[in-house]
C-alpha cells in the first residue's frame, strides 16, 4: 500500500470540509464524525450489510455507498466524493474530522492517559506525536491489524479503524517497529462471560420477539456492538446507553438470552470496560426501565 503523508504544518481552518480536502490532497482517506465524535450511521441502502462493508463484522471495505456509512470503510481521499451533496450535508453536521490510518499506510498508537504515555516513552521508539484530549497519538509509517486494549490505556488503530485528526503533531515519523506489532500479537486474557449476578428479563413471549421477525433482535444486538466498538471517548456512558437501548426494545418480550448479554459484555470489555462495570451498567439500565 502506498503510504500517504500527514501534512507537516498546521492546516488553516476553513471548516471541517476544507480540512478534510487538504488531508485528502496528501492521500489521507478522511470521514466526518458527528456529535459524540462517532461516525455517521448506516443509510437505509446499507442496512443489514447491504453493501458488504460493516466494520464490526470485519468485512473489508471500502463502502461503495454514496453516503457517509460504515465508519472507517467510508473514508475517502476522493475530493468529488467529499464535496458531493450527501457528504456536504454530513460535514455541516459534523464536529470533527477522522481518518483511516491503514488507508494512509499508517498506524496510530493511541495512548489514553499519563501512565500509558510514560510507558510509551520507555518502550517505544520516538515518532510523530499528536496531543489528544486525554493523552497522545504516536504515529508510525506502516500498517498492521488494529486492536483495542493491548495494554492498559493503549489502543492500536491502523487497518479497519479510524482516528480523529487533531493536527500535524511534532517530531519525525518513524517506521512501524516490531515492538508495536508484537502488542497486537500478544494473546489477551479471555473475556469473562456475563456474571451470574446479571439478571435477564422474565420471559413473557414464549422466547419469541413479538416486534418483527427474529432478525430484528439480531440486528439490535449487532447495532449495539457497533455503537460500543465505534466509541472513542465516554466509553462508560456509551456502554450504558447501548445496554439501555437493547433493554428498552427487548427487555419485556423475553427474547434476550445469556449469549446476547455475553456479546454485549464482550464488546464493552474490548473497549477496556471491566466485567464489574458491565454488570453495573446492565443492572442500572434495568433499574432505569423498571425491569
Amino acid at each position: 500500500m502506498t503510504q500517504a503523508t500527514l501534512p507537516g504544518r498546521a492546516l488553516p481552518a476553513p471548516g471541517l470540509m476544507g480540512t478534510a480536502l487538504k488531508l485528502a490532497a496528501h492521500g489521507v482517506p478522511v470521514l466526518p464524525l458527528r456529535a459524540g465524535k462517532v461516525p455517521f450511521g448506516n443509510c437505509p441502502t446499507c442496512a443489514d450489510n447491504g453493501c458488504g462493508g460493516r466494520p464490526n463484522m470485519k468485512i473489508p471495505g471500502p463502502c461503495r455507498c454514496p453516503g457517509v456509512c460504515h465508519a472507517w470503510a467510508a473514508a475517502t481521499a476522493d475530493a468529488a466524493v467529499l464535496t458531493s451533496p450527501l457528504w456536504a450535508s454530513a460535514w455541516r453536521r459534523a464536529v470533527a474530522v477522522a481518518y483511516h490510518p491503514g488507508g494512509a499506510g499508517l498506524t496510530v498508537v493511541d495512548l489514553d492517559n499519563a501512565d500509558a504515555i510514560t510507558w510509551a516513552r520507555t518502550a517505544l521508539p520516538a515518532t510523530r506525536t499528536v496531543s489528544t484530549t486525554r493523552g497522545e497519538h504516536w504515529i508510525y509509517r506502516g500498517t498492521m491489524t488494529s486492536r483495542n486494549a493491548v495494554r492498559p490505556g493503549v489502543d492500536i488503530k491502523s487497518t479497519m479503524a479510524y482516528a480523529r485528526y487533531l493536527g500535524p503533531g511534532t517530531g519525525r515519523m518513524a517506521e512501524l517497529p516490531d515492538v508495536v506489532r508484537a502488542l497486537a500479537a500478544t494473546e489477551r486474557p479471555a473475556v469473562r462471560s456475563a456474571p451470574h449476578s446479571v439478571s435477564l428479563p422474565a420471559r413473557s413471549g414464549g422466547g419469541q420477539c413479538p416486534h418483527r421477525v427474529p432478525a430484528f433482535l439480531e440486528r439490535g444486538i449487532a447495532m449495539a456492538e457497533q455503537r460500543i466498538a465505534a466509541a472513542s471517548s465516554a466509553i462508560h456512558s456509551t456502554v450504558y446507553a447501548a445496554f439501555l437501548a437493547v433493554l428498552s426494545t427487548h427487555g419485556l418480550c423475553g427474547c434476550l438470552s445469556e449469549s446476547h448479554v455475553n456479546r454485549l459484555f464482550t464488546a464493552a470489555q474490548a473497549k477496556g470496560e471491566t466485567a464489574r462495570h458491565c454488570t453495573d451498567a446492565w443492572n442500572n439500565a434495568r433499574t432505569t426501565l423498571g425491569l
